[in-house]
């Protein structure tokens, strides 16, 4: 294993049968166009490299990194991309068509990278890959639990999220405080919203801000003098009981 630095909050995997699972968590039907977000040293693009099915390409922001694997995997010339995800302009990675984005994803930066996705669910109809498990905890948890939250609400009215496996610190160079998990989204059969999608995420964002209190609370500056009869039912509620179904309902109530 190449001693690897850590920036941008990536750890990297020194466990090679880890990689080889988070690989094999891109299953059919998928774009057969894939990204791998930083890959730093490879550990999971020897397992995704081989696959025929694929057709890969790679994105790393650090310089070190893109030297290394410029070095160690030749079939990787002209698959390289040194660039920033939360930048860069999608439709320039596969000529505009959709691709699926795997990655073992920096922690200090994974929200910022799943609101990038909320932009482009029909450029990225599949996600797979590592974060801290908190946040994949979250991704993926129904309403009702205490993990429910702003990106549970937005990501599902998009995709079908599964919590694959956990993964322990040890794994890691260096290893991170805390446990890691696996997720995998698929884009659902959604199309748009029956709702405005900028409203949606203003009512949703409102709701969880004050999670503690009912949502006669937490929306009282949408409520103003309404009469809020025909939304009744969700009042007395907070914004963990509620599904995707009732948060597009509120919206469209406040539209």
């Amino acid at each position: 294993m190449v001693k690897a630095k850590k920036q941008l909050g990536q750890h990297f995997l020194r466990d090679s049968s880890v990689a080889e699972r988070i690989a094999a968590t891109l299953e059919s039907p998928m774009p057969s166009d894939v990204l791998e977000l930083g890959p730093g040293t490879g550990a999971l693009t020897r397992f995704l490299l081989p696959r025929n099915d694929l057709n890969l390409k790679v994105m790393e922001i650090d310089a070190e990194s893109v030297e290394f694997l410029e070095d160690n995997y030749p079939e990787l010339e002209g698959c390289i991309l040194k660039a920033d995800f939360l930048k860069y302009d999608l439709d320039k990675i596969f000529d505009g068509k959709p691709f699926t984005l795997i990655g073992n994803f920096p922690y200090n930066i994974s929200s910022q990278i799943f609101f990038r996705v909320l932009e482009n669910p029909d450029r990225i109809p599949v996600v797979c890959g590592m974060l801290q498990k908190e946040v994949a905890e979250r991704l993926a948890s129904p309403p009702g639990n205490k993990n429910y939250g702003i990106l549970s609400v937005l990501l599902q009215a998009w995709y079908d999220i599964e919590y694959l496996f956990s993964v322990p610190p040890s794994v890691f160079n260096p290893p991170p405080k805390v446990m890691s998990g696996v997720i995998r989204m698929r884009r659902n059969n959604v199309k748009t919203l029956p709702c405005d999608g900028n409203k949606f995420r203003s009512v949703v964002k409102m709701s969880f801000n004050q999670r503690r209190k009912t949502l006669r609370n937490s929306l009282k500056p949408l409520i103003a003098d309404r009469d809020v009869s025909p939304i009744a039912r969700f009042m007395d509620k907070r914004a963990e009981q509620l599904s995707v179904a009732d948060f597009i309902e509120l919206t469209k109530f406040f539209e």
